[in-house]
């Protein structure tokens, strides 16, 4: 697992603002994302990639492999954030926003999403080494509940069709509850099969000859 020093961060920005540029939005907006890479950068981060929240972000983010994805974005964070999100479905990552947009009305909808981190406009170069690595601490405990709770969830499911499994067995073969229960846990023993995987294919065979 990596210490928060050696994060692999894959940046989600804005396109590059051409220098110059009269806007004075457009003039805060690259002197914030500015700001935001020197804080990176001087806390040891290592910033792997600066991409676009484009139809290839997915791809590249699997094949880049970061251990956290820094969202970049402008006020219209609510699409960039979409993008990272579908990006980050199959895989989660911790993601955090960085954002010059005051509306806070989405914010639970992003934590909902997966971000570990919400950050509005402001932020000094030097307190986002702290932001990251509570960040980074925030995702891996929210990593460790979801693992017990899919436990949890696996192991109810698997009761159950335990329980149909012995029914079977008992009204079928004329088995007590006990027999039944010996004969699949045998069955797994010899198979190197759960006991869950045992009972659903007794039972999917069942379904077939029914």
């Amino acid at each position: 697992m990596s210490s928060p020093e050696s994060l692999r961060i894959v940046v989600v920005a804005p396109p590059t603002l051409h220098p110059g540029s009269p806007d004075a939005a457009a003039l805060d907006e690259a002197e914030r994302s500015r700001n935001l890479r020197i804080g990176l950068l001087a806390s040891g981060h290592n910033i792997v990639a600066v991409l676009p929240a484009d139809g290839f972000l997915p791809e590249r983010i699997a094949q880049i492999q970061p251990d956290m994805i820094i969202v970049d974005a402008q006020s219209e964070s609510r699409d960039t954030l979409e993008h990272v999100v579908m990006s980050t479905r199959d895989q989660r990552r911790a993601i955090v926003l960085f954002t010059d947009d005051a509306d806070t009305s989405g914010v639970g909808d992003a934590i909902a999403a997966g971000v570990s981190a919400y950050v509005v406009a402001g932020l000094a170069p030097e307190r986002i080494k702290p932001v990251l690595d509570v960040a980074m601490a925030r995702f891996r405990h929210e990593q460790v509940l979801r693992s017990e709770l899919a436990d949890a969830r696996s192991q109810l499911s698997d009761r159950k069709l335990i329980e149909r499994a012995k029914g079977l067995l008992m009204s079928r073969q004329g088995l007590s509850e006990d027999e039944a229960y010996a004969r699949l846990r045998r069955s797994a023993m010899d198979r190197g099969l759960r006991l869950g995987e045992v009972a659903q294919r007794l039972l999917d065979v069942a379904d077939m000859l029914a």
